[in-house]
């Protein structure tokens, strides 16, 4: 039974604002996406209104939850000051599971005195280190960098799981192969899709492919909360984060949520390139995470017929940036057609060539990233 966008007004026609009035009637909601019963929408109110209308957000959750055919809700609250007002006083932590803190919360800093925005991490259960693979720019081949260095550590022995946090572009689906739903457990928590030995789970098992994911920033930061927190990822040693390119909405909210024990950043050689790489790791550091090092993505172009080698987008430059600000520089990886072609195909170069260059490469940058979390892993 698929539940239809009727079938959610009708829901949240019952549900009461702070005045008093039908929510559907209240001016305040987006426009509900439902697609095989998966509901996301947003509740758009004035941050000076923020702390009431959090209850009423979680009220709406619930109900939408419990609509037959509802398999996954994300609703966020989106707090904005008016122009020309005062801040707001920031709402209530969201609970653990499916909730978010209006915008506020995260695009102003705390006043002084308060809270640090950090005091809400809480480790995932299970979960002995969560890292983030990020790009301060897309393009730069960041998804396929997550998933193979996964399997590279899968490979040295460790129990991974990969989340795809891109939201707005989510590639695990199409360089997995996963065409498969995610079920429920009977605690309603997603049970993750498992595949070459890896838990894995992406906001791409929840939409069609060429979806338009066009969220607002709290709702961003509401889908990535659940994705951590709404999934039962089980025991793992190392939950390895495909994060969405730039330093938004998305990064803040991880690092928010949980206690990243590192970041490895991906870049290719060239300046451009190498100038949003320092904004993300710059990033990262600002809210006390730290770097495990920059990987040197398309370092080189390797002939698959003759094997001559080109510096394409010149070569060299992420390791002497990862030397010049004291961080790790933990491998160069070529633009080779073996690996393009075992993205594309849903077969990833690890898994496909294991005894291949190309997999030895991962494999390397998996060491030198396992090395640094030991401490962590070994701890839990």
């Amino acid at each position: 039974m698929s539940v239809t966008e009727q079938q959610v007004l009708e829901c949240l026609a019952k549900v009461m604002s702070p005045r008093g009035t039908a929510l559907t009637n209240a001016n305040v909601l987006s426009a509900i996406t439902v697609t095989d019963g998966k509901v996301f929408f947003s509740i758009n109110v004035d941050a000076a209104e923020a702390r009431a209308w959090e209850n009423v957000r979680a009220q709406a959750e619930t109900a939408v939850r419990a609509l037959p055919g509802v398999s996954v809700a994300m609703i966020a609250l989106t707090a904005e000051r008016k122009a020309g007002g005062a801040a707001a006083a920031p709402p209530p932590p969201p609970r653990p599971a499916g909730g978010v803190a209006p915008a506020s919360a995260h695009r102003h800093p705390h006043p002084p005195g308060a809270a640090s925005p950090m005091a809400r991490q809480a480790e995932i259960p299970g979960i002995s280190a969560v890292i983030a693979v990020a790009s301060g720019k897309g393009g730069v081949g960041k998804s396929t960098t997550a998933l193979n260095l996964a399997l590279g550590l899968r490979d040295l022995g460790l129990r991974v799981g990969l989340l795809d946090a891109d939201i707005y572009g989510p590639s695990v689906p199409r360089l997995t192969g996963i065409r498969e739903k995610p079920q429920l457990n009977d605690d309603k928590k997603m049970i993750p899709l498992n595949r070459f030995g890896l838990a894995i789970m992406s906001i791409g098992f929840l939409v069609e492919e060429d979806t338009a994911m066009i969220w607002r920033g709290p709702m961003v930061m509401s889908a990535i909360t659940q994705m951590l927190r709404d999934v039962a990822w089980g025991t793992l040693d190392v939950l390895v984060v495909d994060m969405p390119p730039g330093t938004g909405d998305a990064q803040l909210t991880l690092a928010q949520n949980v206690p990243l024990k590192g970041a490895v950043i991906v870049s290719t050689p060239q300046d451009l390139s190498l100038i949003d790489a320092r904004r993300g790791l710059a990033m990262f550091q600002k809210v006390n995470v730290p770097v495990l090092g920059i990987v040197e993505n398309m370092s080189y172009f390797q002939c698959p017929h003759c094997g001559t080698r080109s510096d394409i987008f010149g070569h060299g430059g992420a390791r002497h940036e990862a030397e010049r600000l004291g961080v790790p520089f933990l491998g160069e990886i070529p633009l080779h057609m073996a690996i393009r072609a075992a993205s594309d195909s849903g077969n990833p170069v690890v898994e496909s060539e294991p005894d291949g260059p190309h997999a030895a490469i991962y494999r390397a940058i998996g060491a030198k990233v396992r090395e640094q979390l030991e401490g962590a892993i070994a701890a839990a």
